[in-house]
């Protein structure tokens, strides 16, 4: 069972983590070693440490000591604990923690490109997606409809985040991740030569449907998204097999990033 600590110094070390607010200071806390994150909401936790995730504290509101935490608790080791009333939480994070629990967890070393490109046949691929709600969004979408994995381009926002790992609800510990390297179109290259139709979603006069039998009948199809705004680059669009749209109604030119997402998945992976 872990150390319960209860918190009468609100400056000691081992509470730093959890005041800081610049999310790539936590990506490189231990570097060169493997960073950490922040795990919010009992949901979360629960799912990280069904990964394998490693916890090293949490800090936890008193009363879900014996309430939604007890199981959490039972399931982290001997770590420090450290609890207080609501307001004093409130004070170390600078925000009111909904659920009352936070986690620091250990980052794993991501698999490769090549390895997830080996065992997919249906990807997501995200081109510079910076808004991290976003990014939990398509990878929630992408984990229930049945997306295998999402590459995302170096300039897009990390999935381990905290806000992207709260908006995902934890889906960003199943699905399996990784960055890619190169430029456009260069990545769009290298999943043709692994294998994978390319399908570019982009406001084009020269596309398909996105019911258009050839993507579902493709075998290995990757999706390509661009962030809000100005979408994907003109040379990534050239470089797909398909440029694929949603059709519209009413006017409406296209959806947010996220929900275009979803709608992707759910035509392009459906039985």
């Amino acid at each position: 069972m872990p150390k319960i600590i209860e918190i009468k110094d609100l400056s000691i070390e081992e509470l730093t983590p959890y005041t800081i607010s610049n999310e790539i200071q936590l990506k490189r806390y231990f570097e060169p070693g493997l960073g950490i994150f922040i795990a919010e909401s009992p949901k979360v936790i629960r799912l990280a440490l069904d990964e394998g995730y490693e916890p090293i504290s949490m800090l936890i509101e008193r009363k879900y000591i014996n309430g939604q935490g007890r199981d959490i608790l039972e399931r982290v080791g001997e770590i420090p604990v450290y609890t207080a009333e609501s307001d004093v939480l409130t004070e170390i994070t600078g925000f009111k923690l909904t659920q009352g629990i936070l986690c620091v967890m250990r980052r794993k070393e991501l698999p490769t490109a090549n390895e997830i490109c080996g065992k997919a046949k249906k990807i997501a691929l995200l081109e510079d997606v910076m808004n991290q709600t976003n990014v939990g969004a398509i990878i929630r979408s992408a984990a229930a409809l049945d997306v295998d994995a999402v590459l995302l381009t170096e300039s897009s926002s990390d999935p381990l985040y905290r806000r992207s790992v709260r908006v995902s609800m934890g889906t960003v510990f199943q699905i399996p991740w990784t960055f890619i390297g190169g430029d456009s179109p260069d990545y769009i290259k290298y999943l043709r030569e692994q294998g994978f139709v390319t399908a570019a979603m982009a406001l084009r006069k020269n596309t398909v449907d996105i019911d258009d039998t050839r993507l579902r009948n493709s075998g290995k199809i990757a999706v390509i998204l661009g962030t809000e705004g100005e979408g994907l680059k003109n040379s990534t669009i050239d470089a797909c097999d398909y440029t694929i749209k949603i059709p519209m109604a009413n006017g409406v030119d296209s959806l947010n990033v996220a929900a275009a997402s979803a709608v992707a998945f759910w035509e392009l992976c459906r039985k």
